[in-house]
């Protein structure tokens, strides 16, 4: 399915509605008389946002659209373009993006990137700006190659992605509160404020991006109860787009080297803690 436009430019295209958004919400709090946003961190956020999609746009035209291609002409061919392939198509992406999202918390590696979206210690719609030029290096786009696997065109399948993350710019805020029972179903404010705090009973949950149903059923799902604080649990302090995104890859391969443990890449972020703890106490 060729769709007559750069499927990789949707966010991009999306831009003066999240910036709108973004504006509309500062003022909000501002009549309030409350600090949710502050220059720093806001220029800092949108820092991430351009090096993430610059990164984005050049790993698309180097190497991924060819290996989606590649995949979806030595696939399956099975889902001819229909509504329901096409609806079939935003649900498994969906589906799996709750593991990638999953794994991008207990595997060091994946963590090394994804931990720049975690170390604001404030939620606001800029934050969903708040992205790792790495992605491709950790490998994101492998997680889709199940869509083109199954027949989706490689178009169609980076535009899924695009779309899905576009709807989760909307979850990163304090301004809405509970949903009902749409909180059963979606993922909401309330439940991505949940997956951004690090209070203890908080820290890795609601993995979702727009149906929270995958969250229940493999067991990740938390009501947000108790006011959130958002943060990581080592706390960066840096406003540095260049020392957020690469910190944490820093750090894993000075553990890695220091050891001489290869594990340090793909165990969970907390177990070179754990190891230095036991080391300690020997």
């Amino acid at each position: 399915m060729e769709l007559g436009f750069d499927p990789g430019l949707v966010l991009l295209a999306l831009a003066p509605v999240f910036l709108g958004c973004v504006a509309w919400e500062a003022w909000y709090w501002h009549k309030r008389g409350i600090a949710k946003y502050t220059m720093v961190d806001t220029l800092s956020n949108a820092g991430l946002a351009l090096l993430h999609q610059g990164a984005d746009l050049l790993a698309n035209l180097l190497f991924i659209k060819t290996a989606y291609t590649w995949v979806h002409a030595h696939g399956l061919q099975l889902l001819p373009i229909s509504w329901w392939s096409l609806l079939l198509a935003f649900l498994l992406q969906d589906f799996l993006y709750y593991f990638f999202h999953r794994a991008s918390h207990r595997v060091r590696w994946l963590w090394a990137s994804h931990v720049a979206h975690h170390s604001s210690e404030r939620l606001n719609l800029s934050t969903a700006f708040r992205q790792s030029l790495t992605y491709p290096i950790s490998g994101m786009w492998l997680f889709w190659l199940p869509m083109a696997w199954l027949g989706y065109s490689p178009d169609l399948v980076i535009l899924v992605v695009g779309l899905n993350l576009a709807y989760q710019f909307f979850v990163h805020t304090e301004a809405i509160g509970r949903l009902g029972w749409l909180e059963q179903v979606f993922n909401t404010p309330s439940n991505h404020r949940v997956h951004h705090a690090r209070n203890p009973q908080y820290i890795d949950r609601n993995y979702a991006g727009v149906l929270v149903i995958w969250d229940r059923l493999f067991g990740s799902y938390v009501p947000e109860v108790e006011a959130p604080r958002y943060g990581i649990v080592r706390q960066i302090q840096s406003h540095n787009p260049l020392r957020l995104t690469f910190h944490e890859w820093s750090d894993m391969f000075r553990d890695a080297w220091r050891t001489r443990d290869p594990r340090h890449f793909w165990k969970p972020p907390e177990w070179a803690e754990s190891q230095a703890k036991q080391q300690r106490r020997s």
